[in-house]
């Protein structure tokens, strides 16, 4: 999708993708482009007058907000006697380079470039210089009359010859499409854009430390997996040459986290890390998207239930400073305690209609047709109380909620509930209809364990690609002891939407997967 507000040639690195495999290449830098020209022409004279455009270090010593913090008292038309070393974009020029802005990744300063305090092989620079060069610069702080503070330059360092320009100042890059294409044009040309990525990895931070605070040990687990297994998921497969196997990409860590747990490296391990699922991708679905997975062994799901109110009023107070949000109108407090409902009470409390009281799946799903709600009619009685609680609970469930003991049909891995066998000790955490969180008291018993796999792999038979394989090698784990335990996975994406007021996932992911041009 072309840029409406960029009437320059496509030339950017991944311009011979968007034309195609088979597209033979063309570099930015062609000598019959234009756009690009005049800059070779500077990179040229550059060269000749002995100046290395592309230098291999500068010693910045300050950066436009601390000089903006340490001044901030100095009044207009004073000057300082302080040296400052910064280093930036060139985001704008007036009178032939005398004035500068100068932009790096803390905030904006100005640059003042007068012959009074250039030497002649400096000022000679300025010519050479374009909106979009990095530069460093030398010089004295003082504040205009105007009240701007200002680096008067001594020195003039090119730091990277730019040979394309950076789209209109006033309407930057407004098409979505492109933003995502080119993510580090966006985060030029968009403060909105860079604040959201840094809000994303102050909530990572924040939920790290929650969890190495609570006495966590963080690990790395396989992305390769030999087996699909640790969540009912599409897989993407790839192919090991050197061992001829097929191997998936993890879908979850899940058996693995619990494999560390069985070997007692700790009784509390985490992840954050990605998964990767073959399914759909929608503003809230991408097809690589990243979770924090934990364990601790001795709890059951209500100790994981306070572990996540944790997390979530620590990922909105790194994001926001407190726990109360903005998202599509509604206002949401992350606060905790949060409401715990069962997944059933839900579906009761919305349609009136009660799946505890029914006995057989033919009768659950005849409750679902009396809803008006399609069936393939191969549904069991977990599938049925899940669809309807989809159609008519989920998009309602807009402050946080636990939504608990779901049927254990729907969750492989979850310990049976202590009152209803046909439920589990399992819970969800939804916010603004979005799942954000899944848990569960582990399963630990490996005869019940094998015995889910078989269902699985019974449903994957009949046509249920989503269903889990068989792991007997976590069985056998199992079989020498994993400790009562709660597990728990949280989806960050999500949620640095909401902390963000982000409308699409795509926007809190830094380079988001996106169909070939």
């Amino acid at each position: 999708m072309a840029d409406p507000h960029d009437d320059r040639p496509d030339t950017g690195s991944d311009a011979g993708q968007d034309r195609g495999p088979d597209a033979p290449f063309r570099a930015p830098h062609d000598n019959d482009n234009p756009i690009v020209q005049p800059r070779l022409e500077k990179l040229a004279a550059l060269r000749a007058a002995g100046i290395d455009p592309y230098p291999y270090r500068f010693a910045a010593s300050d950066t436009a907000a601390g000089l903006q913090s340490t001044h901030a008292d100095l009044p207009a038309e004073a000057t300082t006697n302080q040296r400052a070393v910064i280093a930036g974009r060139i985001r704008a020029m007036r009178n032939s380079g005398m004035f500068i802005d100068l932009h790096d990744t803390t905030g904006k300063i100005q640059v003042f470039s007068h012959k009074d305090n250039l030497n002649e092989t400096e000022r000679a620079k300025l010519k050479l210089l374009d909106i979009g060069d990095l530069i460093g610069v030398d010089g004295v702080v003082r504040r205009t009359k105007r009240g701007e503070l200002t680096v008067d330059a001594r020195g003039i360092t090119i730091l990277a010859k730019t040979l394309l320009p950076l789209p209109e100042k006033y309407h930057g890059m407004q098409d979505v499409e492109q933003r995502y294409r080119k993510r580090y044009l966006d985060l030029i040309m968009n403060e909105d854009s860079r604040e959201t990525l840094r809000s994303r990895s102050r909530i990572v931070q924040a939920m790290r430390m929650v969890m190495v605070d609570r006495g966590y040990l963080e690990v790395e687990t396989p992305m390769l997996h030999p087996i699909l297994g640790g969540a009912s998921a599409k897989p993407f497969v790839t192919h090991h040459n050197t061992l001829d196997m097929d191997l998936y990409l993890r879908v979850a860590p899940e058996l693995y986290l619990k494999k560390l747990v069985v070997g007692g490296l700790s009784d509390r391990v985490f992840e954050i890390n990605r998964c990767f699922r073959n399914e759909g991708i929608s503003p809230r679905h991408n097809p690589e998207f990243t979770t924090l997975e934990s364990y601790q062994a001795y709890a059951d799901y209500t100790d994981i239930m306070e572990l996540t109110e944790a997390l979530l009023a620590a990922a909105a107070r790194a994001a926001t400073g407190g726990t109360a949000v903005s998202y599509a109108g509604n206002e949401i407090d992350f606060a905790g305690p949060y409401p715990r409902k069962s997944m059933v009470d839900l579906v009761r409390e919305q349609t009136h209609v009660d799946f505890a009281e029914t006995r057989s799946a033919e009768e659950a799903r005849d409750k679902v047709r009396s809803l008006d709600l399609p069936l393939t009619g191969k549904e069991n009685w977990g599938q049925c109380v899940e669809l309807v609680f989809g159609e008519t609970v989920e998009p309602k469930l807009i402050q946080p909620t636990h939504v608990i003991d779901f049927p254990r049909e729907i969750s492989p891995l979850a310990k049976a509930h202590r009152s209803d066998p046909r439920l589990t000790e399992r819970f969800e955490t939804y916010v603004n209809g979005w799942e954000l969180a899944n848990a569960f008291s582990e399963l630990t018993d490996p005869q019940d364990q094998y015995e889910r796999f078989l269902a699985q792999m019974q449903a994957r038979e009949a046509g249920d690609d989503e269903a889990q394989m068989m792991d007997r090698d976590y069985v056998t784990a199992l079989e020498y002891g994993l400790p009562p335990c709660g597990g728990l996975g949280v989806g960050i994406d999500r949620l640095c939407m909401l902390l963000t007021g982000s409308p699409s996932i795509r926007d809190v992911i830094a380079f988001p997967t996106l169909r070939a041009k």
